[in-house]
């Protein structure tokens, strides 16, 4: 019976092509409309470490100067970055399982014999913890000695696709990879880790702060590093001493950034259960209170430790505009969905003589029904295909307004594909519930007064 009325619907789609397809039209624009925003909304709310959300944590201190006013911080009032200060001493320190400090690093990119063109590349600089608590596997090596962390030593990781770049997927360890043209050892290759967005480290966005390449933590003093983005200087006392004549090396202006709360560091915690968030949460009040008493904090003691789901609502990564276009779009949809209501109407008014027929030959009213709403479904299934090429046009054109790294993960996927089709057929049979109900109740000695 399914393949009957699938049968008559198609007859009466190409029977009625305008009217048809005027319908067709109108639900895929407010499908390819309202999917083009979901899809933008669903990529941007994907949780890339969603395994790790209860147990790694992004920790925030009230490291900030005693005026709130002048910090730029998060909706919590608080500063997402710590100083190279703090992040030493929670380093040295046994308060939590894996301990996190890292930033976003720049370097040029080479190989000895020059066998590759040089290419500008985000560099992490990180401590070995990284790879444990964020549970990036190693392919081949392992991670640099603890001693890196704390040392100059020019070593390096980098992950397979930049293992395939440059060494064209070999074991890569004990080789040299040049930076700045200065030869860094290779000492492991580590599969890909490019969450989306890139919740690790949202200072550049939501998709900037993936990485092909990792340097250890010692490294700051000997290349006397500042981070490629966020720095700033977050205190009541000039940066510059007052009444201070004597110029400062460049050594001595770069330590004074790493001891002064010059805040450019993310930090990240591993905590598995409570009980090791309560160790961790009384150490960090006990540190911070001993540099309030030093004059080093200003405030009082006052931290949060967010989950990356938790970390990604703070730094607002589904913004409230993409919020309201996306109700704007759904709401489109509303009005397409009214439009072809009034559409399928019209048709099917004019083929209610053809439902007296059938009336008269003995079909029910609820055939008439199951037929017409098959027929609204068709329509839909086939606006639902037309929306899915016009919403990849529309995403093509969100793709070209913003940035390159947010433009590459702007792709629907199963999911979205999936939703777009069964949306369209969800709302065509909204549409053609009221008609097919309308036309099955055709009288019949009016229908065939009318013949």
């Amino acid at each position: 019976m399914f393949a009957y009325y699938m049968h008559l619907a198609w007859r009466s789609v190409k029977r009625t092509p305008v009217i048809s397809s005027l319908m067709i039209l109108t639900l895929a624009v407010g499908v390819a409309v309202s999917m083009t925003m979901v899809t933008l909304q669903h990529v941007m709310s994907a949780n890339g470490l969603a395994e790790q959300n209860d147990r790694v944590y992004a920790l925030q201190l009230a490291n900030g100067s005693k005026n709130q006013g002048d910090d730029a911080g998060l909706k919590n009032g608080m500063a997402d970055l710590l100083s190279y200060r703090t992040a030493r001493a929670l380093l040295a320190s046994d308060a939590a399982p894996h301990v996190v400090a890292m930033h976003r690093w720049a370097a040029a990119v080479s190989l000895a014999d020059n066998s590759i063109k040089p290419t500008k590349e985000m560099v992490r600089v990180t401590s070995r913890d990284f790879f444990a608590l964020f549970g990036v596997p190693f392919i081949y090596g392992k991670v640099w000695d603890k001693q890196a962390d704390d040392d100059a030593r020019y070593q390096v990781v980098i992950d397979s696709t930049m293992n395939n770049r440059l060494f064209n997927g070999e074991n890569s360890v004990g080789r040299d990879v040049q930076l700045n043209g200065r030869p860094y050892q290779v000492v492991g290759v580590v599969d890909d880790f490019t969450p989306n967005p890139s919740v690790q480290d949202l200072t550049q966005g939501a998709f900037g702060g993936n990485a092909n390449i990792y340097l250890p933590f010692g490294l700051h003093r000997a290349l006397q590093m500042l981070p490629y983005g966020n720095m700033r200087y977050s205190s009541s006392k000039d940066a510059v001493p007052t009444g201070s004549t004597e110029a400062l090396t460049p050594e001595q202006q770069y330590e004074r950034i790493l001891q002064e709360r010059f805040l450019w560091l993310q930090i990240w915690v591993e905590l598995p259960d409570e009980q090791t968030k309560a160790n961790f949460v009384t150490y960090l009040k006990s540190y911070f209170d001993e540099q309030r008493n030093n004059g080093f904090y200003e405030r009082d003691f006052d931290y949060a430790l967010s989950s990356p789901s938790e970390w990604l609502a703070l730094n607002d990564v589904v913004s409230n505009d993409t919020r309201v276009m996306t109700w704007m779009a759904l709401t489109f949809l509303l009005v397409c969905i009214i439009n072809s209501i009034a559409l399928l109407l019209a048709k099917l008014l004019r083929q209610s003589s053809e439902a007296g027929v059938r009336r008269a030959l003995g079909a029910s009213r609820s055939a008439i029904f199951s037929q017409n709403l098959i027929e609204s479904g068709l329509i839909g299934l086939l606006g639902g295909v037309l929306g899915i090429g016009l919403s990849q046009l529309g995403l093509s054109f969100v793709r070209m307004l913003v940035s390159a790294d947010e433009a590459r993960v702007v792709y629907s996927d199963g999911f979205t594909i999936t939703l777009t089709v069964l949306l369209a057929i969800i709302a065509s049979i909204l549409a053609g519930c009221y008609p097919a109900w309308r036309i099955s109740q055709t009288s019949l000695a009016q229908a065939l007064k009318s013949q």
